[in-house]
Parts: structure tokens; C-alpha cells; sequence
């Protein structure tokens, strides 16, 4: 009969802890789904952008340059996911992939040899002669800020899921085990059913049951600073949408300053990678840049400020949940748990008045979890412009 109490306490606490964790996991896991579904609208609009830049200031590279442009935004969402590459990386790569088809059809539109050997060599003579001068590096810088500021507000609400989770199956000791059945299932030894523990009985097992359990208050407060901080830096100079949108402007400005550089430009390429074959004539393309659609910009703001409101309402519920974990043992001992309509109480000995319950707590060993407590240190990687 013990044991058969023991894993009905073990349970009934189980679904205790998670009813009270649902909300606040369900608010982390809910700005989570609003965050990324903001992101890839903004990253689906950015690429958009940018490929019509291509398509309709720069047709004679469109086609070729599509999939450079792809891979850059892939890279950028693998960054904010949390894959191992920089922003610094990603940018480069794809000026590397650029500069060939800036080279061969809009410097030198009349080049018919583009093989292997020499698209490599003008891929890596770009990384010397820097043909798109400041704007890539200042890609990288803007681009750096605000995808580090979304990178870690993605790990750390991953982060706090993951520590909740663990919370709601944190193992219970035999010692708390038995105290919670001579709590809630001793007095039904003596036939009385119907009686509650005192408020400071439950209390005191309670703090024992879950001792490494609210040792995570420090780290949570620290946790939901950190939140605090991130949600302000997106909403601030990091802003997402700004950087994202503001991609095609840094490309069309960088491929312009290589197309007014290209007689400097091919001749240091000539010495280094040779003249290719050339058809007589000589072809040109126009430089205009496309006008943004009303429809695009409607969506963006719509975007824009679903995610700002989501991101307010999402850190003010979580400033309130600071002392969550410190408070956890007052949140399974408040409603039907206790005695709080009667006179009397169960005290862990016998039936007592409320007034005269006697506050003792009948085992000493905490909870001991491993786990949950390699679960306990929140870092975080320093911003781009600290480092």
C-alpha cells in the first residue's frame, strides 16, 4: 500500500509542476513559433528584393547570380538557428561566388571563356583586390549586430524550454517520497479522508522535495535579464527587419563601386589570371534599381509590428515570472492541496487546529538531481561589438 501511494505522489506532483510550468512554457514556446515565423518573413521579403534587383538592374547576371543569393540566405537562417558559421563567412562566400559574374558581364560583358580554372582565380582575387571596397565589410558589420542579437534570443528561448522541461520530470528521492505520503495519504490510516495538511507542513515538505529545484532562482533571474536585454537590443539598433531589407542596397552599392573601378580592376586581373577569349563589340546594362512594391512594404510593416508587439507583451510576462523557481513550493501548497476553509489540519502526527499547527519538516535530505543541476548555468556569447 505505501508504494502504491509513493508512485501515486510521485505522480500527482509531477502533474502539479507541469500545470503550473504551462503557461509560462506555453508563452516561451508560443514567442518562439512568433519570432521564427517574423524572421522568415523578413528573410523571404529580403531575398525577394534582392533577386528582383538582379533581375532588373542587373539581367545579364540574374540567372547565374540566383544561386549565390540563395546560399547567402540559407546561411543567414542557419546562423540565427544556431549553426556552427559567422555572418563574416557567409557575406564573403557569396561576394567570392559574385564577383566572377560582375567581372565577365558587366565589366567585361564581352568575355566568352568562363571556364573552372579561371572563375577560381577571379573568386580568389577578390579576396585581394577587394573590388567592392568598404561595402562588404560594412555588410558584415550591420548584418553582424542584429544577427547576433536574433542568434542568441533563439538559443536562449530554446534554453528556457529545455530548462522547464527538465524541471517537470525532475526524479523525487525515496526521503521525499515517503514525506509526501505521510502528508497527504497518513491520515487516511485513521479513516479521515477528507482532512488537509497545514499550510507550513506542506511548505516545509515541499522546500525539501524541491531544494534543487529553487536553487535555480539566481540563474533564472540572470536568464530573464538576459531576455530582457536581447528583446531590447532586436528592438533597438539590431533591428532585424532593418538589417535584413537593407541587404540589396549594400549589394547594388558594392557591384556599382567594382563597375566604376573596372578598368583598375581588369587590369590587375589580367596579370594575375591572364586575358580570357572576348567577342568583338561590346555589350552594356543599364543600373536601375527596382521600386520597392506597395504590397511588399505593407507586409513588412505588418510584420514589423506584429513582432514588436509579440516581443512586448512576451518579456513583460516573463519579467513577472522572475521569482518562479524561488516561489514554486508556495504555488503546489496554495489551492486545493491544504486546509484552507477549516479550522483544523493534518500536521503529519495528528489533526490539529490551523492555529496551533506545528511547522516541522520530518526528513533533512533534499532532492538530488544531477541532471537538473548541470542545467543551472546560463552564458552567453558577447555581442559582436564587445568583442
Amino acid at each position: 500500500m505505501e508504494e502504491s501511494y509513493q508512485a501515486a505522489v510521485r505522480r500527482e506532483r509531477m502533474q502539479s509542476i507541469q500545470a503550473l510550468n504551462f503557461e509560462l512554457k506555453y508563452m516561451i514556446v508560443g514567442h518562439t513559433t512568433a519570432f521564427q515565423e517574423a524572421f522568415e518573413s523578413f528573410l523571404r521579403l529580403a531575398e525577394n528584393r534582392t533577386r528582383s534587383l538582379f533581375e532588373a538592374a542587373y539581367r545579364p547576371m540574374a540567372k547565374e547570380a540566383a544561386e549565390p543569393v540563395k546560399e547567402l540566405f540559407t546561411d543567414i537562417s542557419l546562423y540565427i538557428l544556431g549553426a556552427e558559421t559567422t555572418v563574416e563567412n557567409a557575406v564573403l562566400r557569396f561576394f567570392d561566388s559574385l564577383f566572377p559574374l560582375v567581372y565577365s558581364r558587366l565589366i567585361n560583358p564581352g568575355i566568352t571563356d568562363l571556364s573552372e580554372d579561371y572563375t577560381e582565380c577571379l573568386r580568389l582575387t577578390r579576396q585581394d583586390i577587394n573590388p567592392f571596397g568598404h561595402y562588404s565589410k560594412n555588410m558584415v558589420t550591420e548584418l553582424s549586430k542584429s544577427l547576433w542579437a536574433s542568434r542568441m534570443l533563439s538559443q536562449a528561448l530554446s534554453l528556457g524550454t529545455e530548462v522547464i522541461n527538465t524541471t517537470e520530470h525532475a526524479a523525487l528521492t525515496k526521503e521525499c517520497s515517503r514525506a509526501l505520503v505521510r502528508m497527504q495519504y497518513c491520515p487516511h490510516c485513521q479513516g479521515l479522508t477528507l482532512i488537509r495538511p497545514c499550510v507550513g507542513y506542506c511548505l516545509n515538505v515541499m522546500r525539501g522535495c524541491l531544494a534543487s529545484v529553487s536553487e535555480l532562482d539566481m540563474q533564472w533571474r540572470e536568464y530573464i535579464s538576459t531576455l530582457e536585454y536581447l528583446t531590447n537590443e532586436m528592438g533597438a539598433s539590431h533591428d532585424l527587419e532593418i538589417a535584413l531589407t537593407g541587404i540589396w542596397n549594400s549589394i547594388n552599392e558594392a557591384i556599382l563601386h567594382a563597375q566604376l573601378n573596372g578598368p583598375q580592376l581588369s587590369a590587375t586581373v589580367d596579370k594575375v589570371c591572364g586575358q580570357p577569349k572576348q567577342q568583338e563589340g561590346n555589350l552594356s546594362s543599364g543600373h536601375i534599381v527596382p521600386l520597392k512594391k506597395a504590397t511588399e512594404a505593407q507586409t513588412l510593416v505588418l510584420a514589423h509590428a506584429s513582432l514588436n508587439n509579440r516581443r512586448r507583451e512576451f518579456i513583460n510576462y516573463m519579467k513577472r515570472s522572475r521569482t518562479f523557481y524561488a516561489s514554486i513550493a508556495e504555488r503546489l501548497c496554495d489551492g486545493d492541496l491544504v486546509m484552507r476553509d477549516s479550522s483544523t489540519c493534518w500536521n503529519g502526527e495528528d489533526v490539529v487546529e490551523r492555529s496551533q499547527a506545528i511547522l516541522s519538516l520530518h526528513f533533512s535530505s533534499p532532492m538530488s538531481n544531477t541532471h537538473l543541476n548541470s542545467q543551472k548555468t546560463f552564458w552567453w556569447a558577447e555581442s559582436p561589438e564587445s568583442s
